[in-house]
Order: C-alpha cells, then structure tokens, then sequence
C-alpha cells in the first residue's frame, strides 16, 4: 500500500489560526456586513456540502459526473502521459478519481485541500485505489502561495485540477488572481483543468442552491456554529436563515445569512449589531458563458484550448493554457 497516503504535509505559509478572529472582526465591522465562504469547511461544513452535491435539485455534481465519464479518456489523451496532478480543494475527490483511472503512468497525485480530516479521508481512500500511485497530499489554502512538494520523478507536465464549479466562489477580480496563481503552479508547459458552471434557467440555479430538505440552508448557518465554536462567538443560530437569489444582471448567485430579529453579536473583545432583516454576504457563486469565461482566462495570461460539455450543456469542463 502507499505509505505517503498516510502523511499530510502541512505549507507552513498558510495564516496563522488567530488570524480567523480578525478577519471575521473586519468583514462583520464593514458597512454592508460579508464573511468568506472558506468558512464553511470545518468538518462538518465539509460533510454537508458531500450532503449537498447529492440532492435532487444540484445539478452540478450530477453533470460534472457524467461529463467526466463520458470525456475522461479524451481528455486524458489530451492532458497527455507522465502528469504531475495537482488538485485545488480535493475534498472527497470523486471526479478525480474517473481523471486517474484514464491518466497515463501519472508522476504523482497532489491533493491540496484546508480541511484536514476530508483531506485525510479522501487521500486514505485513493491510497487503496491507487497502490503504485505516489501520493503527496498539502493541508492549505490554495489560495495563497503555495510549496509544493517535489515529485518523485520527473513529470511532462504540471495538470492543476479544479473541479466543480468553484471558481464560480470568487468575485471577476479574484477569479482572476487566482487563475493567476495556477498559471504560476503549472510552469511553462502545464496547463489548468477547471470544472466551470453555465448560464441557464435562473429557475434551475436558484432551486440547486435552495433544495427542498434545507441541506445548503443547514450548510450556510453552520458557519454562525463554527464561529462560536471556534471563537467564542456568541450568535443565536436559530435567529438567522438561509437566503440564496440569483441576479441575473451579475450572472450569479448572491447567498446571505439574513437576520430576522434585532440583535447584538460577540467576536473576541468587539461587538456588532445585527438589524431584523439585514443581509450578511457569505457566498457569490458565478454562472457562466463559454464566452465569458474565455475572457476572464485572457485576463490570467491564458486561453482555453479545450472545452468539454455534459450532453445538456449544463457544465464545462475547460483546459487552459497559456496564452
């Protein structure tokens, strides 16, 4: 069995844990209040959004499955032999594992991913999949600069994989800088394989971020858990609710926790009001054309040279390279 499987490298770099207290200070101290999606993923948080990629209404998962197991051995020929993968926010890595099954002699696999146990889990896993497969898994924020371990033989070519549709988490600035940042990852030669979800029925987008069973309203608010777990925090859970709208003229989902009460909130030594009604943003998740996202990549110093649909044109998976 792969014994690397079994030892998380931590990056150094990443923050320290007692910078969470002041950025949650600064984003509920803002005028119009926002909090980073990055604090969904505790444990939990992790758990429930494997909970949500299995409801009815969240098309994505479903698309992005059998756009991978349709294409997997195209685009596997196209990424080529002997690939150096590395994986931004593995989590449980099920599509990953269909790019795996197609690769040709891969060099290594590189799963980097902020929460530890998902990460501990999935790798665990891949190592009794993937037996001769070198594993060499990075606990940290792959938005931030990142050291990636050395691979244990030369690689053709460096593949960043980012599947699902979270790039659809960032702003057009930030998407941009960290397309940018993958740039840098893969090197002169590599390129970037990135699951990127489309416009459609606003009708369809709202339902896969509102499902019937309340999985992603239970999602959203166990960030208001984690905060008065992991700070101190002092907010009433059961005062705030779930609210997920798509703006069609931003092309994309807009979610907030909206209080429904007055009501006055801790974090650390500061305290900030909450009045009923008031929106918090915690989350854009951007929907978009294959025209817009070309457009973005260029921005990044990169083209898309390879573009794969699901068979109902839900879902994209693209393959960018320098421009």
């Amino acid at each position: 069995m792969n014994t690397q499987a079994f030892e998380l490298r931590d990056d150094e770099r990443r923050p320290p844990a007692n910078d969470l207290l002041e950025v949650v200070q600064q984003g509920l101290g803002r005028t119009s209040k926002q909090l980073p999606s990055w604090l969904f993923y505790d444990e939990r948080g992790s758990q429930l959004f494997e909970d949500i990629c299995e409801q009815p209404e969240y098309y994505l998962t479903r698309a992005e499955l059998a756009l991978m197991r349709e294409h997997g051995q195209a685009i596997a020929d196209v990424l080529g032999a002997d690939v150096r993968l590395v994986e931004f926010g593995s989590g449980s890595a099920i599509k990953t594992r269909i790019l795996l099954e197609h690769l040709e002699r891969p060099v290594t696999y590189v799963p980097v991913e902020i929460a530890g146990e998902p990460l501990r889990e999935s790798v665990k896993r891949f190592g009794e999949i993937f037996p001769q497969l070198p594993i060499q898994p990075l606990h940290a924020d792959f938005t931030k600069p990142l050291r990636l371990p050395v691979p244990p033989r030369t690689a053709k070519r460096t593949v960043v994989y980012f599947p699902g549709s979270t790039i659809g988490n960032f702003d057009q600035r930030d998407a941009s800088r960290l397309l940018r940042t993958m740039r840098d990852e893969m090197g002169e030669n590599g390129a970037i394989l990135i699951g990127v979800d489309l416009k459609k029925n606003p009708a369809t987008i709202e339902a896969a971020y509102n499902d019937k069973a309340g999985v992603t309203a239970e999602f959203t608010l166990n960030m208001l858990v984690r905060l008065n777990r992991e700070l101190g925090c002092d907010f009433a859970v059961h005062q705030y609710r779930h609210r997920a709208r798509y703006n069609a003229w931003a092309g994309r989902i807009e979610t907030h926790i909206v209080s429904t009460v007055d009501q006055r909130v801790r974090a650390g030594s500061r305290r900030f009001d909450f009045s009923a009604g008031e929106a918090m943003l915690v989350e854009y998740s951007c929907k978009y054309s294959l025209e817009d996202f070309a457009q973005l990549a260029s921005r990044a110093g990169l083209r898309v040279a390879q573009v794969w649909l699901d068979r109902d044109g839900l879902f994209s998976v693209q393959m960018l390279v320098r421009s």
